[in-house]
């Protein structure tokens, strides 16, 4: 059974989705900044997330 939201919140239609280094069905979310690596030597990595996952930072694309 798949969760909903009210008027269908979902990555895919927020404005912090980036689909651009990922595809469409997974995508970065550039909400918050980069996660840190345990080995301090390697960069920070953006989490991604599935277009139909959703949050409660969800803001409309469109806004």
């Amino acid at each position: 059974m798949a969760l909903t939201t009210i008027d269908g919140a979902a990555c895919a239609k927020c404005k912090f989705f980036d689909t651009e280094a990922s595809g469409e069905s997974l995508g970065l979310c550039r909400y918050n900044p980069p996660i840190g690596q345990a080995n301090g030597d390697a960069a920070g990595v953006w989490p991604k997330v599935e277009a139909s996952d959703w949050c409660g930072h969800f803001e409309p694309a469109n806004a």
